[in-house]
């Protein structure tokens, strides 16, 4: 890793945790050079929406623009990590706090940054957006709001709503990020998914470096 950087990503391996009712992900050898063939060769499969990914406005809205219509600088630039001690879900006057400007690449750490992605199973009570404050940070038109596990809505609740309000707005979201190592404030931020025609999300790596002043 180039000095100064961080990587906010989360490995992709078989058996990791995923959405309920999404496919399990699996990677496996095709082709083994150790059983004498000629190169190493994989298959993957697994959802879009799994491990670190970014969410389409196609992904909640009828018609929305896709992946690969993303404009670049959307998750590439400045960027602001912010950190949350609620441990239910980012509310609005956490929102109000923040005092978020417009086009602002915004990244909420939680207490969802501490679990072990290697090994825990689905979190149903993971710290998620509430519906109130996706709606302050559509008003606020942020460019790209990202959080520390796969969903900005909760599963049990705002799950539907907040993605509505977020990606209703055009606002890009990043999920499934992995901020244990980052502190609060202001980063450079590279988060580029993977450019599948059409589609409502895709896989992608993300990175952070302080910010240099």
């Amino acid at each position: 890793m180039p000095e100064g950087w961080i990587d906010i990503s989360v490995p992709v391996r078989s058996g990791m945790v995923h959405w309920p009712n999404d496919p399990e992900v699996e990677i496996k050898r095709l082709l083994n050079i150790e059983r004498g063939d000629v190169c190493n060769a994989s298959h993957m499969s697994m959802s879009v929406h799994t491990g670190t990914h970014m969410d389409a406005p196609l992904h909640f809205v009828a018609g929305g623009t896709s992946i690969d219509q993303m404009p670049l600088d959307a998750t590439v630039g400045p960027a602001r990590v912010i950190e949350i001690t609620d441990k239910e879900s980012i509310k609005a006057d956490d929102v109000r706090r923040s005092k978020l400007k417009a086009d602002e690449r915004v990244l909420f750490k939680t207490r969802n940054s501490r679990r072990a992605w290697e090994g825990e199973p689905f979190d149903e009570d993971f710290v998620y957006i509430s519906q109130e404050a996706a709606r302050l940070l559509a008003d606020s038109k942020v460019r790209t709001v990202g959080v520390d596990y796969l969903s900005v809505g909760g599963y049990k609740k705002d799950g539907v709503e907040t993605h509505v309000a977020l990606l209703g707005a055009g606002i890009w979201i990043i999920e499934g990020l992995n901020l244990a190592k980052v502190e609060p404030g202001l980063y450079d931020l590279v988060c580029l998914p993977l450019k599948l025609a059409g589609s409502d999300g895709a896989p992608a790596r993300a990175l952070l470096r302080p910010t240099r002043l």
